[in-house]
């Protein structure tokens, strides 16, 4: 199911020195280089399309991610948050004031069978904020979605597995390749584990995909398409 994309257009937003940790195995620095904020520290996925400066904080140039491919298919209706959150770098977004989704209660997602995928609004939704580059964002829905459906279930391994990938996505934009690579490898072992094509995603070529994004490194990750 895929929805005309009109447009993302994310605005960037007040930063400040706020950190926090998604889940018990992932931790984010409390102030990190994003990419394209050292000239010195390259990332390998900048281009002029993909970054775009933001603020500076303590004389580190605070950039952030952008879209690889802003004309990639939307699969939900949902609207955006109005900017993507980085450890360290811009308000988290429940627990600052200025957070976008600051004084909102949590959702609380509903399980779905697995050849009902294309039903679920929060699936489709959490696809499009990986592709869309809000990983932080993603990893949220991805990891309400895995309790929900039961952390050691089929469908929850794969949730887990994507939600490696968005960490990792995110981990290699604050400048921590090793800790990226390390999320990417988890990722895949676990989507090895489900059958060759999951929830509408084609999970063979997309495994393909990131183990040769792992051999040499591309200029974003794969996206991921729903079929």
């Amino acid at each position: 199911m895929r929805i005309p994309n009109e447009g993302i257009g994310p605005s960037s937003a007040d930063t400040g020195p706020h950190s926090d940790s998604i889940a018990t195995n992932i931790s984010w620095p409390s102030i990190a280089v994003v990419c394209g904020g050292n000239s010195s520290q390259p990332c390998d996925w900048r281009t002029e399309r993909s970054f775009k400066s933001a603020a500076t904080i303590w004389g580190v140039v605070v950039t952030e991610p952008e879209p690889p491919d802003p004309n990639w298919p939307r699969y939900s209706r949902h609207p955006f948050p109005p900017y993507r959150f980085l450890p360290g770098l811009t308000p988290h977004p429940r627990r600052n004031p200025l957070g976008h989704s600051y004084g909102q209660p949590e959702p609380k997602l509903t399980p779905f069978p697995a050849d009902q995928w294309h039903g679920s609004e929060d699936y489709r939704y959490g696809i499009d904020l990986y592709n869309f580059a809000f990983w932080w964002e993603c990893h949220e829905v991805l990891e309400g979605l895995w309790h929900a459906v039961g952390r050691e279930s089929e469908q929850g391994s794969f949730f887990q597995a994507l939600i490696q990938l968005a960490a990792g996505n995110l981990k290699y934009c604050l400048g921590n390749q090793a800790a990226a690579h390390n999320l990417y490898r988890s990722g895949i072992v676990r989507l090895q584990n489900v059958p060759p094509s999951y929830l509408g995603i084609d999970v063979l070529h997309l495994t393909k995909e990131l183990q040769a994004h792992l051999i040499s490194p591309r200029r974003h990750a794969p996206l991921i398409a729903l079929s």
